[in-house]
């Protein structure tokens, strides 16, 4: 094995001050200074994210696009004309006052990754793409995993244009407004990839529990996304006595009470949660004639998540009485995923081989790895969250810990890229 191949030609603190120069300068293009990281799909936010990643992805040299969907690719072009690429990298995007390393650790890696190519002079068979992907949190037009979705096919053109935020403003005039085309094509030919590979924080505590800085992902849990709509009578708070109120809120409060027990009932480390609600006509002196709440189901067996959409669906149908209608709509749902098996081998190979302990770990939350999965061969790593803790202003990963895991995907890119 030759230097390349051992890891010996990597500047390892140059690559860890780059790594945290990259993290800290995404991190302040949120809408929350001071109060974590908001950077919603298509906002000025993302503008700005999206013009370092694309500055930085030519400081390296590669070339660089956007596609419809508004995907950054940055590539490394290989030897082998028409060969297939192996992508590596993850989303740009965040939950409101969310962390700055849930997403940008991993596409932050892809250029490190890149860039070490490039600095050794290696040149792939099979071209290297950094990828940097939208809307995988679902935060601004919902369901999530966008980026991918779209790319891979699974979310239509028509499905694509219809998708809205809150304000009503839909994805094709959200790009628009920052400059983007949303008429290039979106939908890339599978043929096009040869792998996809991803790091990403464990937003949980199981690696700082035991000591361990390297996961290698075997599988990703199945998800689905629930969006429920109570709909009651309005009416004034003073004025309309109990026994005569269709309260949406009431009925809404009454079933989000139950689901942790219907998650206890089917166990297996089933998880149910409600994140999101919104009354209407939300005012303080006016019964609510409609709620609307999200409802987020995950399993790591595909038969537990069916068991608990059935059991939300009875449930809401036990309510469906006294002036009260309920609609239940199911915007997402992806089916437990297993990681490729060679690649799990080769990333648990080069982390041995560079002397990183690692171990073995299945993902509860979902990522865009797991909608690639069926596409093409996919390998994912973890690095350790302080505290087990994400989605919050108080997510840190150490720069360290993200230089070694970029060390352990340059050695299995370059043996997946065939580079020389």
């Amino acid at each position: 094995m030759n230097e390349v191949q051992t890891g010996k030609n990597v500047n390892f603190e140059k690559v860890q001050a780059r790594i945290e120069s990259h993290i800290d300068t995404l991190g302040t293009y949120t809408a929350t200074p001071g109060k974590g990281t908001t950077r919603l799909t298509y906002s000025q936010e993302d503008l700005l994210a999206r013009q370092y990643i694309k500055a930085k992805m030519k400081e390296v040299g590669l070339t660089v696009r956007e596609d419809g969907l508004g995907n950054i690719f940055g590539r490394l072009e290989g030897s082998q004309k028409g060969a297939p690429s192996v992508l590596i990298g993850s989303h740009f995007d965040s939950v409101p006052n969310g962390g700055s390393y849930d997403g940008p650790a991993g596409v932050v890696a892809g250029l490190e990754v890149a860039a070490l190519f490039v600095e050794n002079g290696l040149t792939p068979k099979y071209p290297l793409e950094v990828i940097a992907l939208v809307e995988e949190e679902g935060s601004r037009f919902g369901g999530g995993l966008m980026g991918s979705r779209g790319m891979v096919g699974l979310l239509g053109e028509e499905d694509f244009k219809t998708l809205k935020d809150k304000d009503g403003i839909t994805t094709v005039e959200a790009m628009e407004k920052i400059g983007l085309d949303p008429s290039l094509p979106k939908k890339r030919d599978p043929k096009t990839v040869k792998a996809y590979l991803e790091l990403h924080i464990e937003q949980g505590p199981i690696l700082e529990e035991k000591g361990i800085t390297i996961g290698v992902v075997e599988a990703i849990v199945g998800l689905t996304q629930l969006d429920v709509t109570v709909k009651g009578h309005a009416g004034h708070a003073g004025t309309t006595p109990m026994d005569k109120r269709a309260d949406a809120l009431v009925v809404a409060a009454k079933m989000i009470a139950q689901f942790p027990e219907l998650a206890a009932a089917v166990g297996d480390g089933t998880v149910i949660t409600t994140g999101q609600l919104q009354v209407y006509p939300n005012g303080s002196n006016v019964i609510p004639d409609q709620t609307v709440f999200s409802v987020d189901i995950r399993s790591g067996k595909e038969e537990h998540v069916q068991n608990v959409i059935q059991k939300v669906k009875e449930l809401a149908d036990s309510y469906r009485e006294s002036g009260i209608d309920i609609i239940v709509e199911q915007p997402l749902y992806v089916q437990p995923k297993a990681m490729d098996k060679e690649i799990v081998r080769l990333l648990k190979e080069k982390s041995s081989e560079l002397g990183f302990p690692s171990c073995s770990i299945n993902s509860g939350a979902g990522h865009d790895a797991m909608v690639f999965a069926d596409f093409t061969d996919v390998g994912m790593l973890f690095i350790p969250s302080k505290n087990g803790l994400s989605h919050c202003p108080e997510e840190w990963s150490d720069s360290l810990h993200i230089a070694e895991a970029v060390k352990i995907l340059f050695e299995a890119a370059i043996e997946l890229t065939e580079a020389e």
